[in-house]
């Protein structure tokens, strides 16, 4: 039985946090960093990285650099105990009813201008099925394909959604959400606009986002908690984001109207980390465009500027920071074709550590002779991915994919 001054504090805990102005005249982080972070910048030496390595063998490289991420990236998700049949299509009525198929379950379906819309849960692992949308042009394929990834904006309720526009099938306050949020993209969904010119375009919601998402209702700041409490199953939250990209792509590779040999990845901000961490591990992905996610931990990590990263969870692999950094880990899509495009007016990522992240993978591209299909930019804007950025990553896949 509790005493009453047991229960007293018990009581207090339960009804406040640490008091507002509290604090002590010593400390030992600042903001959301460590006081000592310029001394543990300095002992990053990225050992793995290409130009470190001593390696000579590039595909050798990549092969090893690969091991060492999977490694970090911890426990994937098992695969599902029935595996998708490869080559088996869509099929769907006229009323876009529900049916069950070996890969998942189509909850949806209807006809847009040009291109059919789906709503589908795929089996990506044993544990879950991953609610997705998935367009397919009209006519004979098969076509090129793009996986689609969703950013992030501290904002989970919805993930697909911002990418492809919702289906009838949604709620109203899904349909308003998504609108509401293309402000960011200046009004178009990216993957409606891809479907019209002719592409598979597949988008699944990440770990946390849309269907995904609390039982309680999103919660950005309950994000690093569950995220923290996944590592105690071994589990890293962010990396499991990426090996759903991974089996979402082979899925999109087994589609009868998808060419297996021109698929490609794109993404604005956290979809833009997604896209290069995909094309770097993934076989299957020819070609990325990455929008506004590209940067050294030196700049994106010091006290040099008034924010630093507030991504947290969302692109953190325990341990990885050790052996490469961002740009080495997007160089082992090398020789593959890249589109890397940032802001000079975006907050989130200082311009000194965008352009030292280029310049970085340029040397990489450039010792495999292969610099011609590497292509940055730095354009005029904020964080934002508009009308010119998507015709401009149209503009690239119709000349890589």
């Amino acid at each position: 039985m509790m005493t009453k001054g047991v229960m007293a504090v018990a009581a207090l805990m339960l009804m406040t946090t640490e008091a507002d102005g509290q604090k002590r005249e010593r400390w030992e982080f600042e903001r959301n960093l460590p006081v000592y972070a310029d001394s543990l910048l300095k002992d990053l030496t990225y050992p793995m990285a290409w130009e470190n390595s001593g390696m000579t063998d590039f595909d050798e490289w990549r092969r090893v650099a690969r091991e060492k991420v999977l490694d970090c990236m911890l426990m994937p998700p098992p695969p599902p105990s029935n595996l998708p049949q490869l080559g088996e299509s869509f099929p769907a009525d006229d009323s876009g009813a529900a049916a069950s198929h070996s890969w998942g379950r189509l909850e949806g379906a209807e006809q847009r201008d040009g291109y059919r819309a789906m709503k589908i849960a795929v089996r990506l692992s044993r544990y879950y099925s991953v609610p997705a949308y998935l367009l397919i042009p009209d006519g004979k394929g098969p076509f090129p394909a793009v996986n689609l990834l969703h950013d992030h904006g501290a904002h989970l309720f919805i993930g697909k959604e911002k990418m492809i526009r919702p289906l009838a099938c949604e709620s109203e306050e899904v349909k308003k959400d998504a609108e509401e949020w293309l402000a960011g993209y200046e009004g178009q969904f990216f993957g409606d606009y891809l479907a019209q010119h002719g592409y598979v375009v597949f988008s699944a919601d990440a770990p946390m986002w849309g269907e995904r998402g609390q039982k309680e209702g999103p919660r950005r700041d309950k994000y690093d908690m569950i995220a923290g409490n996944m590592m105690m199953y071994g589990i890293d939250l962010s990396a499991w984001m990426t090996y759903d990209d991974m089996s979402g792509t082979e899925f999109l590779a087994q589609l009868p109207e998808v060419d297996s040999t021109r698929i490609g990845c794109a993404g604005w901000s956290m979809g833009a980390y997604r896209a290069w961490m995909l094309a770097a591990l993934s076989d299957r992905i020819k070609a990325g465009a990455a929008i506004c996610w590209m940067v050294t931990t030196d700049e994106q990590m010091s006290f040099k500027y008034s924010r630093t990263e507030n991504g947290g969870f969302a692109n953190c692999i325990p341990g990885l920071r050790r052996w490469m950094d961002y740009p080495h880990i997007a160089s082992m899509a090398c020789p593959k074709a890249m589109l890397f495009i940032n802001g000079s007016q975006d907050k989130l990522f200082p311009v000194a550590g965008v352009e030292k992240a280029f310049a970085t993978m340029h040397n990489t591209w450039k010792s495999q002779g292969a610099d011609e299909r590497l292509e940055t930019e730095l354009w005029d804007m904020p964080h934002s991915c508009g009308l010119r950025a998507q015709e401009r990553v149209l503009e690239f896949f119709k000349k890589n994919l």
